[in-house]
């Protein structure tokens, strides 16, 4: 069989062969981890330039030096990081015993075994780093794996297959390419485990295609990742890590902040501030390599429709740099819309684009309480120096996971679990966290060398000290 799959008749088979691989294989040692994620290292490193280029051509235009970073480099940090920490996840954990049992010389232990075959579906947004970084909690967990890249970037999905059918054993790691029907008969496909990252909506697709045959997922899906601007932060150095953030991929990150509330006192010195280092980070938009392209046409007229709709709803609408939205291409400048309808689509549908919305506030606890109304974010960001003000925050609300006094970097947390809740996702990926989600702890005991059961009156016939009013003896 061809180690480049393209139809799910050849997954089909694959998946046979890696459950008779798995169960003939046993246990699946740490040099044999070790190996696989040196693999997937290896292949990184020597193809960056090929798979680099390949990006920017789905994009239209992505700066290689955002792919290395966010995708090769990002990867890279992963899988390096399970490979040198792998010797302290694996391994039984005893477990206490319960009594008299633990007096009797009875044993208790956890393995944590892998699972066996995972299949993880990328997106097209990071898509590298959404197939790689999960593979490394996957590989470290001793699994095989199979890599679904997003249909959108069709370009980098073919060079990824075939540098991954050249490096790795198809037995360890395959790549399967194809439009939505091979994704679909993907999702319903009966792994061991399941990983998507992508849309909330398409994440529930996967969800019922994965039940069909009981297979555990991990879900990495979006939401409209909200910030907040204390009364006691540093207005401008909040407004130029914020325009960092959103120049990122063109707004095109999952935990992109999506909206930001800012108290109605500081609105003019916040959108100033962001737009002036906005501005000096891309001054020009039409051929400037160092802006990312929206990925398609499709996407940019959405993103466009959500800021025309707003503003012509009565919204104020503030684009930096302030240049004229070019007539031809995927690049377009960034629109901040401030206080739209609270029913505007760009209010209710995730942007994941060049747009953002500023909302200005007069109460925190009233912030809270609308964040609290939506669906559960992916991201959740503060700014301010006002402790029990953080904890309020941390404390009333719910998130995938929490940057404070900046944006982002709580997803490079390598030995942090990084993931949703609710709407945004399950599970979790990245370090030991990643090892557990990819493993079955499974329980064993070993018996004591007798069994007192008979002696001690536990065995029918029961005696007579078997009444109601035994329970009320032991437990008081």
């Amino acid at each position: 069989m061809s180690a480049q799959l393209e139809t799910s008749q050849q997954l089909s088979d694959l998946l046979k062969q890696h459950r008779k691989a798995t169960d003939e294989q046993g246990v699946v040692d740490v040099d044999t981890r070790k190996r696989r994620l040196q693999t997937a290292i290896d292949l990184l490193v020597d193809h960056h330039e090929e798979l680099c280029a390949a990006i920017d051509k789905d994009f239209g235009g992505r700066h290689t030096g955002f792919s290395l970073m966010n995708d090769i480099l990002g990867s890279l940090g992963s899988l390096k990081h399970a490979r040198d920490n792998l010797e302290q996840w694996v391994g039984s954990e005893s477990r206490q015993v319960f009594s008299p049992y633990d007096q009797m010389g009875a044993q208790a232990w956890v393995q944590y075994k892998p699972k066996g075959t995972v299949g993880i579906m990328g997106t097209w947004n990071a898509p590298l780093f959404t197939l790689f970084s999960p593979l490394a909690s996957v590989l470290s967990a001793g699994n095989r794996a199979v890599l679904k890249p997003s249909e959108v970037v069709p370009h980098t999905a073919q060079v990824l297959a075939k540098i991954v059918a050249e490096c790795f054993d198809p037995l360890d790691v395959a790549v399967i390419t194809g439009g939505v029907e091979v994704s679909q008969a993907f999702a319903g496909m009966p792994f061991d485990h399941l990983v998507f990252t992508g849309s909330t909506e398409v994440g529930k697709k996967i969800m019922r295609a994965a039940a069909d045959n009981l297979v555990p997922v991990t879900l990495e899906l979006g939401g409209k990742s909200p910030v907040i601007i204390s009364e006691t932060a540093d207005v401008r150095e909040a407004a130029r890590r914020l325009a960092i953030a959103k120049g990122m991929n063109g707004g095109q990150l999952c935990i992109s902040p999506d909206r930001i509330y800012v108290p109605v006192a500081a609105q003019d010195e916040f959108v100033s501030a962001f737009c002036e280092t906005y501005s000096a980070l891309y001054p020009t938009v039409e051929d400037n390599p160092d802006f990312t392209a929206v990925v398609n046409v499709q996407h940019l007229a959405r993103v466009a429709g959500y800021v025309a709709q707003a503003q012509e709803e009565g919204a104020e609408v503030v684009r930096c740099p302030d240049v004229p939205v070019p007539a031809v291409g995927r690049k377009h400048p960034l629109s901040i819309v401030i206080n739209p309808p609270l029913l505007s689509d760009i209010m209710q549908q995730e942007i994941f684009g060049p747009a953002l919305v500023l909302l200005t506030y007069s109460d925190v606890k009233h912030v809270v309480q609308e964040i609290n109304q939506g669906e559960r974010p992916l991201a959740l960001y503060y700014f301010g120096e006002d402790e029990a003000e953080q904890n309020y925050v941390l404390n009333h609300t719910l998130s995938g996971g929490v940057t404070l006094n900046d944006a982002l970097m709580h997803a490079a947390m390598e030995e942090a679990p990084f993931g949703g809740v609710g709407a945004s996702g399950m599970g979790h990926y990245h370090g030991r966290d990643g090892f557990l989600e990819f493993s079955h702890a499974r329980t064993v005991f070993k018996s004591a060398p007798v069994d007192p059961r008979g002696e001690w009156g536990m065995l029918p016939p029961f005696s007579e000290h078997f009444t109601p009013g035994l329970i009320t003896q032991v437990t008081r």
